[in-house]
């Protein structure tokens, strides 16, 4: 499947004005979906295949309707066939921010303040009109430790005192996200690409939900596939907070959110491996380790940091996650 071309695309691309253009595959995600760089003549496209019925580009199509009306810089949308999922989005070049970053590193922090900035001017929109990012979405995803990681590392958790203990850390933050902003939720140096004029293009926010607004500053900050110093994550905290009226709680908040996504992270990258057999995710279990542990530290995580104590032995801890099988 991963070398042919999507059913119908001559169609498809005949019907958009693109017909008898080149068609470049590209590397793909963690998911289903599938990229190819279209060509013709002196213009370029990108088109997803989202092919159902493991994909449906409707999300994706939807949030980048309501952020494109909003100002963010979402792609614009060519052409689109719901049923076959496949859509041919604006190309928003190659200079993906990770990689960019690795050429030019001088100019991190510049461009870590802008995608800062981004999540700003994302953060005085109204909350779209998405679902909410509740507890029981955040137990859903921290439970993929329990479910996935502890397995894979021979441990025999309490998964009931796993679920309690985050319910006692999550519950005071949930007043703190009404009325909520939208998450994009996989919002890192990946999915932000570098645009001429310094614009910074947006995409893989088909995910989105309305939730708190530390949540995007931890997806970019803590970023399981770059690593972030603290200082600059440090800095770019105090870049946010002074354009926001944050409110006292923010910071543990941040914490929060950040020991529960690193916690998801690391379920998701061994079930990648297990599940869908792309081991290479997790080689970056013990970047996203070390930000759950400095989370983990916060106070207002102490209910979780003590089910960690008692159900994850230190030297696995200490091991950035320890050897899995």
């Amino acid at each position: 499947m991963s070398g042919e071309l999507p059913a119908g695309l001559d169609e498809f691309l005949d019907r958009a004005g693109w017909g008898g253009s080149a068609v470049e595959p590209l590397a793909g995600d963690a998911s289903f979906r599938r990229y190819f760089r279209i060509r013709d003549a002196d213009r370029s496209a990108m088109l997803m295949d989202a092919p159902p019925p493991h994909e449906d580009p409707g999300p994706f199509l939807d949030v980048g309707a309501w952020l494109s009306h909003h100002g963010h810089r979402a792609p614009e949308i060519h052409a689109e066939d719901r049923g076959r999922g496949l859509v041919l989005i604006e190309d928003f070049g190659a200079d993906r921010m990770r990689d960019w970053l690795d050429d030019n590193p001088g100019a991190e922090t510049e461009t870590y303040r802008r995608a800062i900035d981004a999540l700003v001017s994302l953060h005085n929109s109204p909350p779209g009109p998405f679902a909410p990012y509740d507890m029981a979405v955040y137990q859903r995803e921290a439970a993929l430790l329990t479910e996935w990681y502890a397995p894979a590392a021979g441990l025999d958790v309490d998964a009931a005192a796993y679920v309690a203990a985050w319910d006692e850390v999550l519950a005071p933050m949930l007043p703190r996200q009404q009325p909520g902003v939208t998450v994009l939720r996989d919002y890192h140096a990946e999915n932000i690409m570098l645009l001429d004029g310094g614009e910074q293009g947006l995409i893989d926010f088909q995910d989105a939900l309305v939730g708190h607004p530390a949540y995007d500053l931890v997806s970019l900050l803590q970023d399981a596939r770059r690593d972030v110093s603290p200082d600059l994550e440090r800095a770019m905290l105090d870049h946010y907070l002074s354009q926001v009226d944050a409110g006292p709680d923010f910071l543990a908040d941040y914490a929060r959110l950040g020991a529960q996504r690193n916690a998801k992270i690391v379920g998701i990258f061994v079930r990648l491996w297990k599940r869908d057999c792309k081991k290479h995710y997790t080689a970056m279990i013990p970047r996203v380790w070390n930000a759950l542990e400095r989370d983990l530290a916060h106070p207002a995580l102490a209910p979780v940091a003590g089910w960690f104590d008692a159900n994850i032995p230190q030297h696995i801890r200490a091991s950035g996650g320890g050897d899995l099988s």
